[in-house]
């Protein structure tokens, strides 16, 4: 089962005994109204490290649809609960206690377990593994010591997964408060690496004008991004391993340096305007901007981009916008027609298997490197327009704007060339595309079995057969303490449903890693005619990883 639902967990669990007294005669007549043919859900809550019992656990029932609180109650003194009365029906579980992580029962990413009540279910034995939340903190300083004031922290975790290139995951991002200091909780195990981009309190990145030309000002200066443990090359970052439960100190120290300045020239019959200028660095491949330049005017026709830290920038410049990669190890002249220009993607929507557009959709251009952030734009009557996209390749999504329809992106068609999925390449030139859409309104459900019995907690994958339709249509979920599981918004297509056990940290994003299950799954076939349920036709064996 997807974790759903616009609350956070610490918001669920925060709430819970104050819900659950507002909803509480509601929960009472519903039992009552249940009690004769009312079912058990009971355990005990465990330290998922000791195994020893957790008093006063926070556990709350929620609803499956919409995932509201249903009612709580709190642990005994041997992490023991119980809920009674119960209809039939599946209800996702969160554990919530300060000094522990709060989570769903047997949760892995973002999928859950949700227990199935109903007659022959055996309900009433549950063990609710909690895991203890690590805490990273620790001080950031300037030269001298002093302590440097919101600066921004980013916290990474490496992929799960272990595969070769994966992309880095932002695990957090806070300020520093007026001692330094910053804190990190209730973070799960992993290793983790940290960065922090700040600014000298007493930095005056001006200029005063001599005969010679600008001159700085000689508190000029700027921190560079600076990685634990205060290093400035992100290939020389010291990564930081926590455990469950574990609590480290990570203090970084954060040293000025001259600040560089860029010198554009502006095309004389555009000198009264002020063209935009972004500038952004990648640290472990996410785009931080770069917040303490400066923009001004030179006497000379120039712009002038003040307060640079040395390194590696993505520099974007006018309207419409040309991007160039820039290494900054000194001032630089640069001029205004060099980089990247960017380009526009224009096309036409149409739903597959015929049928009218709806007639507004929104669409989302993202990078398929997830180095470039992503665009947004209307299609009004199935037309749409993205006017500064750069090269690169980039996947299209959907939705359906003011009606709420699920839509999903099926394939693209650009020069006549058609592929299945939702990539476009955008090179030298604009692009015009053919987009088709299918209403992904269909909910696939099945049963996963191991030895011809229920199993819980697996990894439950539905693959599109035509393999330029990966990952991009697949869906994922976990299944329910029946074995039962239920993915949603399954677009039109070809499919196998596969299902693995503990294939939590397989790379599934990339099919050949996906392929050799593929034997061993169940066909699927959802068409535009479909109703809103689909049932895969047997159950899904279970493969060990």
């Amino acid at each position: 089962m997807r974790v759903r639902g616009g609350a956070g967990l610490s918001s669920v669990a925060s709430q819970a005994a104050l819900a659950a007294l507002i909803l509480w005669p509601c929960c009472v007549a519903r039992g009552q109204a249940a009690a004769a043919q009312g079912y058990r859900i009971a355990g005990q809550v465990v330290d998922a490290e000791s195994g020893e019992p957790v008093p006063r656990v926070t556990v709350s029932v929620l609803n499956e649809e919409d995932y509201h609180l249903m009612t709580s109650a709190v642990t005994d003194g041997e992490g023991h609960f119980a809920f009674e009365h119960l209809p039939a029906g599946k209800y996702p579980l969160t554990a919530a206690k300060r000094g522990f992580r709060t989570s769903y029962y047997d949760e892995h990413d973002d999928f859950n377990s949700a227990i199935v009540t109903g007659d022959g279910l055996e309900t009433g034995h549950l063990v609710f593994r909690i895991e203890p939340g690590a805490v990273l903190r620790g001080v950031v300083t300037g030269d001298g010591g002093d302590a440097v004031e919101n600066a921004q922290v980013m916290l990474f975790r490496k992929p799960s997964t272990g595969a070769p290139g994966g992309r880095m995951e932002q695990a957090g991002n806070t300020e520093t408060d007026d001692t330094g200091a910053y804190e990190f909780a209730g973070l799960p195990p992993g290793e983790y690496l940290l960065a922090v981009k700040g600014e000298p309190w007493f930095a005056q990145h001006g200029v005063r004008m001599a005969e010679a030309g600008p001159v700085a000002s000689p508190l000029d200066v700027a921190y560079p991004v600076t990685y634990y443990d205060s290093v400035t090359e992100e290939g020389a970052a010291t990564p930081i391993p926590l455990t469950a439960g574990s609590r480290e100190e990570a203090d970084i120290s954060l040293h000025g340096v001259p600040a560089l300045r860029f010198t554009i020239a502006i095309a004389p019959g555009r000198r009264h305007e002020m063209p935009r200028v972004t500038l952004q660095q990648r640290v472990f491949g996410n785009a931080v901007s770069s917040e303490t330049m400066e923009v001004g005017r030179q006497g000379n026709g120039k712009l002038d981009v003040a307060g640079i830290a040395p390194g590696n920038y993505e520099l974007e410049f006018g309207d419409p916008p040309r991007t160039m990669t820039v290494n900054a190890a000194s001032n630089l002249e640069l001029d205004a027609d060099a980089g990247t220009p960017a380009l526009s993607v224009t096309g036409t929507l149409k739903m597959a298997g015929g049928g009218p557009v709806p007639a507004d959709v929104s669409l989302t251009l993202s990078s398929a490197d997830e180095q470039q952030a992503g665009i947004e734009a209307i299609a009004r009557r199935g037309q749409f327009e993205f006017t500064a996209v750069r090269p690169g390749t980039w996947s299209l999504s959907a939705g359906g704007g003011s009606t709420g329809l699920a839509l999903a992106v099926v394939a693209t068609a650009v020069g006549g060339a058609a592929a299945a999925g939702d990539q476009i390449v955008v090179r030298d030139r604009p692009v015009t595309a053919v987009v088709t859409l299918s209403r992904a309104q269909v909910r696939v459900k099945g049963f996963a079995r191991k030895d011809g019995k229920a199993a819980a907690g697996v990894m439950i994958l539905l693959a599109p057969r035509e393999p330029g339709a990966y990952p991009a249509l697949a869906r994922r979920d976990q299944s329910d303490s029946d074995g039962s599981f239920e993915l949603r918004d399954v677009p039109a297509g070809q499919y196998t449903a596969i299902a693995i056990e503990d294939g939590w940290k397989l790379d599934w994003q990339r099919r050949e890693v996906i392929a050799p299950y593929l034997r061993g799954g169940v066909a699927v076939k959802v068409t535009e005619q479909s109703g809103p349920v689909v049932s895969v036709p047997q159950a899904v064996p279970v493969a060990g990883r």
